[in-house]
């Protein structure tokens, strides 16, 4: 079932500590737009107590505060695993399967789907009325090493009526919001991505089909960081 675009509204504070940002905040900054990865000189925090194994995660966890912390001190890009990723890799050796949640844990390396796997199904079992959700957002293609890219994943969850954003590989450990729909989420993304925004999507899954923003043809993206 599509998920219908999702109304997001203003708010002073999120749970736990999830830090926020404006959409001016998140238009401010060009960051590279060649690169999924996060920006040179990313500022990391350690995390006291933090949990030994996934298991114990899912068990301490309440919610995206403690999973976003988690994400923003311990993940780091794979930038080769991106291009094996890309549509050209991926059309001469065709889908490689993306890391299971409790596989990133153990090694929270990886590329944007990874971390937005890892993020929405860690989300959905500790916390499942935020509504956790995928949102594909597909750019107009770069070429990186001779790899085309175009396609770009994030999560999103609800909380007292309110949508945020996060789980995001260039900016790991950032809650994007508040913004009055998606559409203006999207705008100031493009503007901080330096790099235009054909089509977007919130979705259930990873592997559901993306329709256009532009058109009603329906096709079958593949899984891109």
């Amino acid at each position: 079932m599509q998920r219908r675009m999702l109304v997001i509204a203003a708010a002073s504070s999120l749970a736990a500590g999830c830090t926020a940002r404006p959409p001016l905040a998140d238009a401010a900054h060009t960051a590279d737009p060649a690169s999924d990865a996060p920006e040179p000189g990313r500022a990391t925090t350690a995390l006291a107590d933090a949990p030994a194994s996934y298991a114990e995660a899912l068990q301490r966890w309440r919610g995206a505060a403690e999973v976003n912390a988690w994400i923003g001190a311990r993940f780091e890009y794979d930038l080769q695993r991106a291009m094996l990723l890309s549509e050209t890799q991926r059309s001469r050796t065709g889908r490689l399967p993306i890391h299971e949640p409790a596989a990133f844990f153990a090694e929270p390396r990886g590329v944007c789907v990874d971390l937005a796997r890892f993020a929405v199904e860690t989300l959905r079992t500790v916390d499942p009325d935020s509504r956790p959700a995928y949102v594909m957002i597909e750019f107009n293609p770069v070429a990186i090493r001779g790899n085309t890219l175009r396609r770009h994943w994030v999560a999103s969850f609800q909380r007292d009526g309110q949508t945020w954003f996060f789980a995001d590989s260039k900016r790991p450990g950032h809650v994007a919001g508040p913004y009055a729909d998606t559409q203006a989420f999207m705008a100031g993304y493009a503007k901080y991505r330096g790099r235009e925004i054909v089509a977007f999507k919130e979705m259930d899954g990873y592997e559901r089909k993306l329709r256009s923003a532009t058109s009603a043809r329906e096709r079958d993206p593949p899984v891109l960081p």
